[in-house]
């Protein structure tokens, strides 16, 4: 159905009939509970907080009793919530800021511990990289300039072998 006919269908519709197909969606679809919560509490203070949180636990997983659990590293699940909060709508700010948390607090674990995989450096600077593109088109770029020059020069000083292509990114808009 194309959104042209699908608002010919709702403007046919009676009050009621909508009410009631909205409710339904609501009820049927997590999606749209999640939306419509949201939209009408978006708390996204806490929403950045609990991310960040378990961004963290990825690399430095809490102790569950004696046992000791092995990091993930997975950046996939930042992606996952980066592009939730996108869908939302929330505020281009607060995703930038998560953006970067996620790539500085691998910085902080590889800082810690030798990262062997090759895939981890690859998919930290396509992390950047997106961030970088998504604070340029949200005009958020300068508000986090000091930031982004800090996780490149971080790349340096912990002798990531694709340091030049953090270095190279930054070159672009720092002059």
């Amino acid at each position: 159905m194309s959104k042209r006919d699908l608002k010919k269908y709702l403007t046919d519709l009676k009050k009621v009939q909508l009410e009631e197909q909205i409710l339904e969606l609501y009820e049927k679809f997590r999606a749209v509970k999640t939306y419509y919560d949201f939209v009408f509490n978006p708390k996204e203070e806490t929403l950045v907080k609990d991310c960040k949180i378990k961004i963290s636990n990825e690399y430095f997983p809490q102790r569950t009793g004696s046992k000791i659990r092995r990091p993930k590293m997975r950046r996939s699940l930042a992606q996952n919530y980066i592009k939730h909060f996108i869908q939302l709508g929330v505020d281009p700010f607060l995703i930038g800021d998560v953006m970067l948390y996620a790539i500085e607090i691998a910085q902080t674990f590889s800082s810690e511990r030798a990262v062997k995989q090759e895939v981890f450096y690859k998919s930290m600077f396509s992390s950047f990289k997106q961030a970088v593109i998504f604070m340029i088109a949200n005009g958020t770029l300068n508000e986090f300039k000091p930031r982004i020059v800090s996780i490149s020069d971080e790349t340096i000083k912990q002798g990531w072998f694709n340091k030049q292509e953090f270095e190279a990114l930054v070159e672009r808009f720092e002059y």
